[in-house]
């Protein structure tokens, strides 16, 4: 089938349509093939895989053959029996032909994807065959898959490590073997056969594998893989040079460690945890050939301490240093003075001083009684990330105070240049900061009712009415409750009382007829329900609820006045 595979693949890579005639090359081949396929039926596989009379099987073993080539590749099973006569027996099991891809491919790809069809094959037969096996084996004919296989050490391309794995999952390396291509028989099958051909030599288990195990091909070759493979993939080393120049590949892995961490601590942490493994290995290759193995002190103390951290952060700071004043550094580190700064330089009006590889500030304490961190603090750049990362840790330390307070507090370890814009800036991004300065939401009002707004209308036209109290006041000897009624005009604001001397509905008709006489007709009277007057007494509103509202409407209908109740909140 792989000739005809391989025909269709053809004409799909000449972008022919259903409607376009084939070209006469691959119209012959394809003749001959339909040819050839009459010839099957003479075709015949013993279906037993052990013979009669065999006798008792005392093993057996799965072998499997798998070559490539640019048309295509195929692997074929063969089972190996022996029995207490030591005599042999191998028949085929099962044959697979598989067409290249369309997209090009290298052979040694296409070896490698064919050992991974041969593990699949593997582990599909020993659940289907009832027979005890015995461990597989694995043949090929090339050098370039068991390198692949036998390396462990390397790190591969995409392509070469997906199907590595599910080679080790399947198989140990000990399992694979060298065979060499004459004598492979999934080598015909990899570029097609003929039926003559299948019969005779691809069913056909080869020669050697008859014979006693000692009469095998050479057994696998043992070679380590170059770091020069296309496969392998290359592992960039970061370095220093012998002046402590940091190469622009240095400066960029470590600028990504800087900005993709987003604390203080934690970045100290990591260069920490970094600096102790290079430690490490830097005493594994001083110590490598000595008999006595001399405990690192990262075995010593498998974990970050205080001294850890202060190394890692002395290093970010000489770091960002050298990245921000190189000129500077240079300058002072050849004890030359202040005065040769460039005039333009941010720091020339600092007085910088050079101690233990970091810039500080200079100036005339040097005698005082000040801890030595507040009288020459460490100079850092203006947006750089790590001085960022220093004021967000000191900011969020200090439970996120103002900009004088965090500022203050920075300075007694660090001066960092134009630090009040900078101390802004980070305050203005911090989220909880912006959570609690937030502006608290309004609510915007809605349009003056048309009552307020009406113009050309006497005073009291439209009114709004409340009650309030009680007052005691005395009558005879005794003292009885008396109850203020305030009507507003809605238009002007002026206010009118009288006094009810009840909570009844009588005491405010009454009250509501004075002064409709002394102010004049009333079209419309706005007041609450009686359920809703706020700060008044319980008792005010008890009495108001049990007005007869009906009663107070109709009379008021005869007066042609509106009473409007306002809903209650």
């Amino acid at each position: 089938m792989l000739h005809a595979k391989n025909i269709l693949k053809v004409l799909c890579a000449s972008n022919l349509g259903w409607d376009d005639p084939v070209p006469d090359e691959l119209a012959k081949r394809w003749a001959l093939w339909i040819n050839d396929m009459y010839k099957l039926s003479e075709f015949s596989v013993t279906r037993c895989l052990k013979p009669a009379g065999f006798g008792e099987v005392k093993s057996a073993t799965l072998h499997h053959f798998s070559d490539a080539s640019e048309i295509g590749y195929s692997i074929v099973s063969f089972i190996r029996l022996l029995n207490k006569d030591n005599r042999v027996h191998c028949a085929f099991v099962i044959g697979k032909s598989r067409v290249a891809p369309m997209k090009q491919i290298t052979v040694p790809r296409l070896e490698l994807t064919t050992a991974t069809v041969a593990v699949r094959t593997d582990k599909m037969l020993k659940s289907e065959i009832d027979i005890k096996l015995d461990e597989s084996v694995f043949w090929t004919d090339s050098m370039a898959v068991l390198r692949f296989i036998e390396n462990s050490s390397a790190r591969f391309q995409t392509f070469v490590a997906n199907r590595l794995s599910v080679i080790h999952d399947g198989s140990n390396p000990e399992q694979w073997r060298y065979i060499p291509t004459k004598i492979n028989p999934g080598d015909i099958a990899s570029r097609g056969i003929t039926v003559d051909e299948l019969n005779k030599s691809w069913i056909v288990a080869p020669d050697f594998l008859w014979k006693d195990e000692s009469k095998w091909p050479a057994d696998r070759v043992n070679q380590t893989i170059s770091n020069d493979d296309p496969e392998v993939k290359k592992v960039n080393f970061v370095k220093y040079r012998a002046d402590n120049v940091l190469s622009p590949d240095a400066r960029e892995v470590l600028d990504k460690l800087i900005s993709y961490l987003s604390s203080w601590y934690k970045l100290k942490r990591a260069v920490a945890w970094i600096l102790k493994i290079c430690e490490k290995l830097l005493h594994r290759a001083k110590t490598k050939g000595v008999s006595v193995a001399v405990p690192s002190i990262s075995e010593k103390k498998p974990y970050v301490t205080f001294d850890d951290l202060k190394h890692a952060e002395m290093s970010i700071l000489r770091y960002t240093q050298k990245c921000a004043f190189p000129e500077e550094i240079e300058t002072l580190t050849n004890n030359e003075s202040t005065c040769r700064l460039k005039r333009n330089s941010v720091i020339r009006n600092l007085d910088p001083i050079m101690e233990d590889g970091l810039l500080r500030v200079g100036g005339r304490l040097q005698d005082s009684a000040m801890p030595e961190e507040r009288k020459h603090p460490v100079i850092l750049p203006k947006n750089y990330d790590v001085s960022k990362l220093i004021l967000r840790e000191i900011h969020e330390r200090l439970n996120h105070v103002g900009r004088n307070h965090t500022l203050s507090v920075l300075r007694e370890k660090y001066w960092l240049i134009n630090g009040p814009s900078a101390v802004r800036k980070v305050i203005s991004k911090c989220v909880v900061c912006r959570r609690q300065n937030a502006s608290v939401g309004e609510q915007k009002m809605s349009n003056l009712p048309r009552d307020r707004v009406t113009p050309d209308e006497l005073p009291f036209t439209r009114v709004g009415v409340d009650y309030f109290g009680p007052f005691e006041v005395k009558q005879g000897r005794s003292l009885v409750k008396r109850y203020g009624v305030l009507f507003t005009c809605l238009t002007s604001r002026a206010i009118h009382l009288e006094v009810a001397a009840s909570l009844d509905t009588d005491s405010y008709i009454n009250a509501l007829r004075r002064f409709i006489a002394r102010r004049g007709q009333v079209t419309t009277i706005r007041s609450d329900n009686g359920s809703n007057f706020v700060g008044a007494e319980r008792e005010l509103k008890a009495s108001i609820q049990e007005w007869n509202i009906n009663r107070i409407q109709d009379t008021l209908r005869q007066k042609h006045v509106d009473w409007k109740f306002i809903p209650p909140a």
